[in-house]
């Protein structure tokens, strides 16, 4: 499995939601690779699953079946319960 955390520039923010993965998917006892990038480097083949705020979201091109939409990248809660969700579902 291979999570790509990914912002509008692949730097910051990105970054710091792809460490917030790794420590729910450790709380999870999940195993997966995560790596963040930019929107425009989030293609379909490039991850299993796509993690991103709700404002670049509608702009990215992946398969919805396949994105985690965030409100808030600093919101750990909000971040496991999706991340549950999803595991649960696939």
């Amino acid at each position: 499995m291979r999570i790509m955390a990914v912002c509008g520039s692949g730097l910051g923010s990105s970054f710091m939601v792809e460490m917030n993965i790794k420590k729910v998917l450790k709380k999870l006892n999940i195993e997966a690779e995560v790596e963040h990038s930019d929107l425009s480097s989030a293609t379909p083949g490039a991850a299993d699953l796509f993690v991103m705020a709700r404002d670049i979201a509608e702009s990215a091109n992946v398969p919805p079946d396949r994105l985690v939409v965030l409100k808030s990248i600093i919101d750990m809660t909000e971040l496991e319960t999706k991340l549950k969700e999803y595991f649960s579902s696939h």
